[in-house]
């Protein structure tokens, strides 16, 4: 569900990226497109039962109207290569397809709908006849760039109300001490998640234009905001125990599996993006000693308190910042002195 709204959201981006409009016309059709999305979102708690005609058919609407907008594009005749008329006929194809699965039976219309959406990254990817073999595929990457970091603050932004919920509908008066130490550990947590991803690649751009540097930078995305889910959903389990009970087994391991892939997909970013003083010290050894350290986790949490289960995801998690800014101290103060 998480993939399927992303390129909706991602697709719709990508237009605002390739075509500047501000007319009343895109306003009132974007208004649309968001009132598609809360239907779907709306659909989502019973999407495996008679919620699935609603997200089925409001998804397809979502890309009916990002049809709509390159065939617009096309029409008003500020185009002048066959990009927007291709993504446009890809779209209102698809959408069709997405439409018919609202009324197919399980589990049929879930195999037809997960093949159609990966349609949609082989249409853009695919040699010769993807859309990125178009010369005119050349998305403002610093706008791309800001509306990942703006949704990526929303993603991880998830966590804090997580927590937050998860504790009120508990009764904070009701916890000890230390459920809601663990409580104010977890939004230190989705913090730091924000400092190391704004620090090292926030805001950054491919270092080219090449095919595989656009693909990558996309996909790490999505799977760096997948995986914040995971650690988000995750850091509920801070307030369902104290320091002396094992942490909750299903969501230490969301949360350590969730860890590790948020700190692969930040390398793999750091590596597509053009180069930053703190990739320096931010090196891949930093990261993948974050990605060992998490996944040695999953075995040992239940089989020890949650204080020693944090003590370690924590670890894993805040050396990501700690060392690199450390470092980063000793070694620019000491050029400095030296220069």
């Amino acid at each position: 569900m998480f993939i399927t709204v992303w390129f909706a959201w991602a697709d719709s981006s990508v237009f605002n990226s390739l075509y500047v409009s501000t007319d009343v016309k895109h306003r009132l059709i974007m208004a649309c497109q968001i009132v598609t999305a809360m239907v779907m979102a709306a659909s989502i708690p019973h999407v495996l039962d008679k919620g699935w005609t609603y997200f089925a058919l409001a998804y397809a609407a979502n890309r009916l109207i990002t049809a709509y907008l390159f065939h617009r594009t096309n029409q008003l005749g500020v185009e002048s290569t066959k990009l927007a008329r291709s993504v446009s006929r890809n779209y209102f194809a698809l959408a069709i397809i997405f439409a018919t699965t609202a009324f197919m039976p399980a589990p049929y219309r879930y195999w037809v709908f997960g093949a159609a959406i990966a349609a949609i990254q082989v249409l853009y990817m695919a040699p010769k006849i993807g859309v990125l073999e178009n010369k005119r595929f050349l998305p403002r990457l610093g706008h791309m760039s800001e509306r990942f970091a703006l949704l990526l603050l929303i993603v991880v932004g998830e966590g804090f109300f997580k927590l937050v919920i998860t504790l009120s509908e508990k009764g904070v008066y009701k916890v000890d001490p230390t459920v809601l130490a663990n409580f104010m550990f977890g939004g230190i947590a989705v913090f730091v998640q924000c400092w190391i991803y704004f620090d090292f690649v926030g805001n950054g751009k491919p270092k080219n234009q090449h095919k595989w540097t656009l693909v990558s930078w996309w996909l790490a995305h999505l799977f760096l905001m997948l995986c914040a889910v995971m650690v988000g959903v995750a850091l509920a389990g801070e307030v369902k125990a104290g320091f002396w009970q094992p942490y909750p087994l299903k969501y230490g391991v969301i949360g350590c599996v969730g860890l590790a892939g948020y700190l692969l997909s930040l390398l793999w970013i750091q590596l597509m993006i053009e180069h930053r003083v703190a990739h320096r010290f931010a090196t891949a050894k930093v990261r993948m000693f974050g990605v060992i350290l998490a996944l040695v986790t999953i075995p040992i949490l239940p089989h020890v308190p949650s204080l020693i289960g944090n003590l370690l995801w924590g670890t894993a998690l805040i050396s990501q910042i700690a060392y690199p800014v450390t470092r980063a101290y000793f070694t620019l103060s000491k050029e400095e002195a030296n220069s």
